[in-house]
């Protein structure tokens, strides 16, 4: 019976969700426009589970690019509201529609001319009425056995705010680098923010040999740089490949008298190269790609100004 009752909710709220791709209308289109042109910023506001939601639609937008928050309606009735100024626009989420403390905050909204957005469970409430656009989000039930508790409704509400938080991203050319930017605290901002530069090996801690060095001679140096690999530079600076540990492993297998043997001739040629400037995730996309656990870090002139291996990106604990 237990498990019965779960899937029962999950398939109630799922039905409910996918409900609302009908609701994806003009009206949306309009809210998403409005919020597009506002040189302010969205007051969201809801009584109980809506509140809830509203609060949580409120951190999407702003993490995404749309200034957004969160204004209870009892503390708005007594003396929040100075919050609110008139380059804003306000998004009210109810499911019946006719909530006391709504209906309280409408008049002055309205005389501060701001345009009210809906996110509602009742089209034809008094709520409704006094909107200026109307995003339908009711439900054919709630998942509870009663029909009471909101949670279908909630749910759908919570959707709808992310597909307009989305929608505005996408409209605004939200990328990677501004999520990172706001979310600097994070695991994932800080691998967005983090370049190859911030934590590369650099100066004396790059191995490097030139192409007539002996394997023997450049075993020394991967030793001594640890890194699994060594750069190949040409006397003008630039690099000539690398030689690594597959690298000597490929060549022991052919026999002995390979340690006095010219590194320019059993080095990897033309290799996986890293910038500076590029980010964390950058450099774990060719680790996954190729199998690779260490990359030389090329200027624009293809000089060797660093080195970077997988350990140094797991001990920074940004991963």
């Amino acid at each position: 019976m237990i498990k019965e009752t779960a899937k029962d909710v999950i398939k109630k709220e799922a039905e409910a969700i996918y409900g609302l791709l009908d609701r994806i209308d003009d009206n949306f289109e309009a809210a998403v426009n409005s919020i597009l042109n506002l040189s302010g910023r969205v007051i969201i506001t809801g009584m109980g589970k809506s509140g809830i939601i509203g609060k949580k639609i409120a951190a999407t937008l702003s993490s995404t690019g749309t200034p957004a928050l969160f204004l209870h309606p009892v503390e708005a009735i007594h003396g929040d509201l100075g919050i609110v100024t008139k380059s804003d626009i306000v998004l009210v989420i109810s499911k019946s529609g006719d909530t006391a403390e709504l209906h309280q905050l409408i008049p002055a909204f309205k005389r501060l001319g701001l345009k009210i957005i809906v996110f509602i469970g009742e089209t034809n409430s008094p709520l409704a009425e006094r909107a200026d656009i109307i995003i339908n989000c009711s439900v054919p039930n709630e998942a509870c056995l009663n029909n009471l508790v909101p949670t279908s409704s909630s749910t759908a509400a919570a959707v709808m705010g992310d597909a307009l938080a989305v929608a505005l991203l996408e409209q605004r050319g939200f990328t990677a680098d501004d999520f990172a930017q706001l979310h600097p605290g994070g695991s994932l901002g800080r691998r967005l923010l983090v370049r190859v530069s911030d934590i590369m090996h650099t100066g004396d801690k790059i191995p490097i040999v030139t192409p007539n060095a002996t394997v023997e001679e450049t075993l020394i140096v991967m030793s001594q740089g640890m890194l699994g690999m060594a750069a190949v530079a040409n006397s003008d600076g630039t690099l000539a490949g690398v030689f690594t540990d597959g690298d000597l492993r490929r060549i022991s297998e052919k026999g002995n008298g390979f340690m006095q043997s010219k590194i320019s001739g059993v080095m990897t040629k033309n290799p996986l190269t890293i910038s500076p400037d590029a980010i964390l995730d950058e450099v774990l996309a060719l680790y996954e790609k190729h199998k690779i656990t260490a990359l030389v870090v090329v200027d624009d002139s293809h000089r060797p100004v660093g080195a970077i291996h997988i350990h140094d990106i797991l001990q920074s604990k940004l991963v």
